[in-house]
């Protein structure tokens, strides 16, 4: 069971929504995934135009948590303001903390993402940052209210995977609130790998919504997602350095 903050799920999933090539798709990728949070880009809604296409209108909310993100803020201030926005309109009181540092690396301000935790925390929101693999940071998220920290695998949409396991791994050590594995994700062998870890969960999108077959793929995440959580729990065995034979060596017949 996933808990952040007072809400639990049985998924241990997180889908994003973007850039799926129709409501159609994406409805069914959402479905065979098995996911319970979708989160979505808050500036992308059609708030104020009612009469636009809207991904939400397709889909029965009543199955699932809305995770909007502040996609698209580059300080701490526009984040905040993009946070309001989505509780005024009634979303939900959750938000993903996305401040980006740069166009070209898309990676995260962690300076800005902190301070944006830190107010939306006193302001009562139920707050997941997207930060970088940086363990001192994770620790200092946590500290200032975080309910869960998304450190990234790689580059937002580079298909990469886990390019540091090690800092990752370092972040679920010492982590009080869920770990949940954000961007970067290109297969089910990384979702598998980010689980095996011990992370709480995994978000991906661009890896779903830009497969060739994005409902075929959408089904393996979330199967490589129950495979890695349940390789976690089950406990690998330790590396060697060299062969163990797998049956025992006593009693063999001589020649």
């Amino acid at each position: 069971m996933l808990q952040i903050g007072p809400y639990s799920f049985t998924s241990r999933l997180l889908l994003g929504t973007g850039k799926f090539p129709d409501f159609a798709t994406q409805r069914q990728a959402v479905e065979v995934s098995e996911t319970e949070i979708l989160t979505f880009a808050v500036r992308r809604m059609n708030i104020y135009d009612p009469a636009q296409p809207n991904f939400l209108e397709q889909l029965d909310l009543s199955r699932f948590k809305l995770l909007p993100n502040t996609a698209g803020a580059s300080t701490a201030e526009e984040a905040v303001r993009i946070a309001r926005l989505s509780k005024a309109s009634g979303l939900c009181d959750m938000i993903k903390v996305e401040v980006i540092a740069d166009s070209k690396t898309l990676l995260p301000d962690p300076i800005e993402t902190l301070k944006a935790t830190e107010q939306l925390v006193q302001e009562g929101f139920i707050v997941l940052p997207y930060t970088n693999d940086d363990p001192v940071l994770a620790r200092k998220l946590q500290e200032a209210g975080a309910h869960a920290v998304m450190p990234g695998a790689s580059p937002i949409g580079s298909g990469q995977g886990i390019l540091n396991p090690l800092n990752i791994s370092i972040i679920i050590e010492e982590a009080r609130v869920p770990i949940i594995v954000d961007a970067g994700i290109g297969t089910p062998s990384d979702v598998a790998i980010a689980m095996e870890l011990g992370a709480d969960g995994v978000l991906l999108n661009t890896a779903v919504s830009g497969a060739s077959d994005p409902i075929k793929m959408a089904e393996a995440m979330g199967l490589a997602v129950k495979a890695g959580r349940l390789g976690f729990e089950a406990g690998r065995i330790p590396k060697k350095r060299y062969a163990q034979a797998s049956s025992p060596v006593e009693g063999m017949v001589q020649s």
